[in-house]
């Protein structure tokens, strides 16, 4: 009983981290938000990546895909997709975990 509560103690719970960008972000911008997401998951939390459309940017719909995609690979090394893009919305979001 005391093992377990010992573990149950140690353990800690992944939370889900959010980062939200917009589809106009900088290249300066995204790479800051792409370094925290690094630093997120080797601290072990999975992190869920929005990409806010406003207005009119819902009819470019693709631009987010390609940026979604963008992001992915940048990030293929550290993380695992476990989620596939989905819009709900007006957020276009995936899941990703550290391998």
């Amino acid at each position: 009983m005391k093992e377990l509560q010992k573990s149950r103690k140690n353990s800690k719970t992944a939370e889900l981290k959010q980062m939200r960008m917009g589809l106009k972000i900088g290249a300066n911008d995204l790479e800051i938000k792409l370094r925290k997401i690094r630093e997120f998951l080797s601290e072990g939390h999975k992190v869920k990546i929005l990409v806010v459309f406003r207005g009119r940017e819902m009819a470019h719909q693709e631009l987010g895909f390609v940026m979604i995609e963008k992001i992915a690979a940048s990030l293929e090394e550290y993380a695992i997709l476990e989620q596939k893009p989905q819009m709900a919305g007006r957020n276009l979001s995936i899941v990703i975990r550290s391998k």
